[in-house]
Parts: C-alpha cells; sequence; structure tokens
C-alpha cells in the first residue's frame, strides 16, 4: 500500500482497513509462538502500512479541527520583573 493510495481512501475505509491490519499482525504474533511463520518481512510491510493509515487519518483530523501545531515547542511569555 502506498501514500497515494491511503489518500485516495474515505476515512471509514482506512478504519476498516486499521482493523484489518492489526488483526492480521496479532494473527502474525500469535504464529510465531505456536508455528514458524513463513515470510517475516509481513511484519515490517504491516507495521508501515498501518503507520501510513494512521499518519493520514490524523492529518485529516487535525485538518478538521484546524489544528496547526498547538502548544508544542511554543513559547510562553513570562510576566514578572
Amino acid at each position: 500500500m502506498t501514500g497515494e493510495e491511503v489518500r485516495k481512501m474515505k476515512d471509514d475505509e482506512i478504519k476498516a482497513e486499521l482493523g484489518r491490519l492489526r488483526t492480521k499482525l496479532f494473527d502474525l504474533r500469535s504464529q510465531t509462538v505456536t508455528e514458524k511463520v513463513e515470510n517475516t518481512a509481513q511484519f515490517t510491510v504491516i507495521r508501515r502500512d498501518v503507520a501510513r493509515l494512521l499518519t493520514e487519518s490524523n492529518s485529516r483530523r487535525r485538518a478538521k479541527s484546524g489544528a496547526g501545531g498547538g502548544a508544542k515547542g511554543a513559547k510562553v511569555a513570562k510576566s514578572g520583573k
């Protein structure tokens, strides 16, 4: 899955895909305990896909709320002497 594909998805599709990928990742982890996993590269691919989906979901959420960067890293003016 590429970033372009993720950007074309709707919000509900992103949520559904996140659920599917997280279930698949859980199943892979279970397989490592009970039996041998054939392709260990699947862990990396799935984790990166989850990260892409979460990144897009968070950026859409921030765009809707209008939050630019928030207070993180912002300097606070000190009052006093």
